[in-house]
């Protein structure tokens, strides 16, 4: 059981990081996204997508696959990319982002539905988790929402995963479906992960560094 609560892990860990760091480390930030979106990737394509190609037909499991590219593009419009580190509040703006929260939620529930305990998955999104915490924690600390704002945001945030996961795996209609969920949120991934990997960095110094943690982030991946 405790496995299926990495992802909480990672959120209370990014919430740690972002509360005691004295300033944002944006390169450690950075290449810490780049390692985590080459793990997720790697991992989906070792372990979940050979999954789910063995239940469903194949033309069907591309085609699901692309309804979750595009729904994550949906999301990303609604939270203007905090899936893979970007993230914009106003320090004065008080109203609660509850478009950057409800896409946030979304993201998170479903990529909860992967999380097996035959399957090396929740190492995927505990890794992917913790920068984007991180980076959540860093804008929200920073802004001018009250603490009960703030408190709320990140609980239910950090509970949204676990939650997919304890849906997934004791409810009949999710194991009916439970394949077809993961093909759409292979789409999810596949979008995140590769948006990560493409985006281009500041420097050829970055950029060595951030070849060095995809590498590193496929082999760990390979032989998790």
């Amino acid at each position: 059981m405790n496995k299926y609560l990495f992802p909480l892990y990672a959120v209370i860990i990014g919430v740690l990081i972002a509360q005691f760091s004295k300033k944002q480390n944006a390169l450690f930030t950075k290449l810490l996204l780049s390692f985590s979106g080459a793990f997720l990737l790697a991992l989906t394509l070792f372990d979940l997508l050979p999954e789910v190609y063995h239940h469903v037909e194949a033309k069907l499991t591309g085609l699901y696959i692309m309804c979750g590219i595009l729904l994550q593009i949906i999301l990303e419009f609604l939270s203007k990319g905090a899936e893979h580190g970007h993230i914009h509040i106003h320090k004065h703006d008080t109203k609660f982002p509850w478009l950057l929260f409800i896409s946030l939620c979304i993201h998170s529930f479903l990529e909860g539905f992967p999380i097996h305990q035959h399957n090396d998955m929740v190492y995927g999104v505990l890794i992917h988790k913790i920068p984007i915490a991180i980076l959540v924690a860093t804008f929200l600390f920073q802004s001018s929402f009250s603490k009960l704002q703030i408190i709320s945001f990140l609980a239910v945030f950090a509970l949204m995963t676990p939650l997919g996961t304890f849906i997934s795996n004791n409810t009949s209609l999710a194991t009916a479906y439970i394949d077809v969920v993961n093909a759409v949120v292979i789409g999810i991934f596949f979008h995140i992960s590769t948006t990560i990997l493409f985006e281009t960095g500041e420097g050829h110094k970055f950029n060595l560094s951030k070849l060095v943690a995809i590498c590193l982030g496929i082999l760990i991946a390979y032989f998790i």
